[in-house]
């Protein structure tokens, strides 16, 4: 059985059916929750001791992930194991939406703001740049820590959401998830310029969820030759999206460091996200 973790990244609520990528209707996050109680036998199954949580969002109409946010934060002021995330957009279109997550930043339980580009807009993008403006400053005023999906290529790709890092990075912490997402960021991220902006000053975390099998050696090995970056890094499973198994054994296997497992695993998050 897995030693216990903290969980820095997983969702809850379950997605509408939607033709992806021009298919039929489908429903692939099988493993999706869809109340706070299932949440929480989940947790216990995996022994999971703490945990961030985040709306679930995929599917192109904005109120789906928004309207998840009080389910978010139901679960996070049910028992103090749970911290939450509330989604934002980029999209200058949900300007009005975004006021009303914002409005939630205070309340208890709230450790992060997450967004994503993968259902619109862009860093650079005119209609967005009002809306990150809003969503980082927030964050910093808060406390809170912006929690941003990475992957390959188009306004996801690392090269990107770098540019937010470098802008934002100074006055406000920032995970980007999915260790850049994929060969590319992996590349990118642990060949150096995760470890520069560290160097730097910048408040920049990651977890290794999705991550490519050789890339947590990897990283762990680049954090014990640099001597840098073992505060930030997290265990992350993004379930429904991935699977608490199968991430666990992967990081774990990582290392054989006893302070930097129990890091990875535990330490950090109690750090980034709260004891």
């Amino acid at each position: 059985m897995p030693t216990a973790a903290h969980d820095a990244h997983r969702h809850i609520g379950r997605l509408p059916s939607y033709p992806f990528y021009g298919g039929p209707p489908i429903s692939p996050d099988t493993t999706a929750r869809e109340t706070v109680a299932e949440l929480y036998d989940d947790l216990d199954a995996e022994r999971t001791e703490r945990a961030l949580v985040l709306p679930n969002y995929g599917v192109p109409d904005p109120d789906v992930a928004f309207g998840l946010n009080h389910l978010a934060l139901e679960a996070a002021q049910a028992d103090d194991r749970v911290r939450c995330g509330l989604w934002v957009s980029p999209k200058g279109s949900d300007h009005d939406r975004n006021t009303a997550s914002l409005a939630l930043a205070g309340e208890e339980g709230v450790a992060a703001l997450k967004t994503s580009f993968l259902l619109g807009g862009a860093v650079d993008a005119d209609d967005s740049v009002e809306e990150l403006e809003r969503i980082f400053t927030t964050a910093a005023e808060k406390g809170l820590v912006v929690h941003v999906h990475t992957s390959p290529g188009a306004a996801s790709d690392v090269d990107q959401i770098g540019k937010l890092v470098e802008a934002y990075g100074a006055t406000t912490r920032i995970h980007l998830v999915h260790l850049g997402g994929g060969m590319s960021g992996h590349m990118k991220l642990i060949g150096g310029r995760f470890f520069d902006w560290i160097e730097r000053g910048l408040q920049v975390y990651t977890d290794t969820s999705w991550a490519i099998g050789f890339a947590p050696a990897w990283l762990c090995q680049e954090i014990q030759r640099r001597g840098i970056g073992h505060d930030r890094v997290l265990f992350a499973t993004d379930t429904p999206w991935g699977d608490h198994a199968g991430e666990h054994a992967r990081l774990a296997a990582a290392t054989d460091d006893p302070e930097l497992t129990d890091a990875l695993f535990r330490g950090n998050f109690e750090a980034l996200y709260g004891s």
